[in-house]
């Protein structure tokens, strides 16, 4: 079974090749982070855990089996107990059921270990296996926005303990 781990410092390398692998599979569904991404990359993953650092918010990556980063997972804009979630699966581990297995593992982490009490999240509408990751986990639809200028949902789940958690 997958598991997360928060992000650290020895994740840099495994993570930037990650980001690489997957750039254009990301830009399918998700905006292109953009080249200075990748070549500011060193700076951009000390900011992450100086941030981290700080409580605001929580990085986290998904490892194989054999210890692979195949994912990442993040809360994002900790504040009065809620945060926002966010995640991306590298292709080769698409369509196995592990983002739902790993959103429903961050759910519990955030009420368990960070002492949130909901979470918020947002998608393009038609971004179909990210909705039903979503909503598999609980979140339900709370209104509409515009998201890199393609129509989107917002999502909020709340009772982070509850739905086989």
């Amino acid at each position: 079974m997958p598991t997360l781990e928060r992000l650290r410092a020895d994740h840099a390398d495994a993570l930037l090749a990650f980001e690489q692998a997957n750039r254009a599979w990301f830009a399918r569904s998700v905006p292109d982070r953009g080249d200075a991404y990748f070549t500011e990359f060193a700076a951009r993953h000390q900011a992450l855990l100086a941030e981290q650092d700080t409580g605001v918010c929580h990085f986290h990556v998904l490892l194989d089996e054999e210890g692979e980063l195949i994912g990442r997972i993040n809360l994002v804009d900790v504040a009065q107990g809620a945060a926002e979630l966010g995640y991306r699966i590298g292709e080769s581990a698409a369509g196995r059921g592990l983002a739902t297995a790993a959103v429903r593992q961050m759910c519990r982490l955030a009420g368990t270990t960070y002492g949130l009490v909901a979470l918020t999240a947002r998608t393009t509408l038609d971004n179909r296996a990210s909705r039903t990751v979503l909503e598999r986990n609980g979140f339900t639809a709370t209104g509409t926005l515009t998201l890199n200028g393609h129509p989107g949902v917002r999502y909020r789940r709340a009772r982070l303990g509850e739905y086989g958690d």
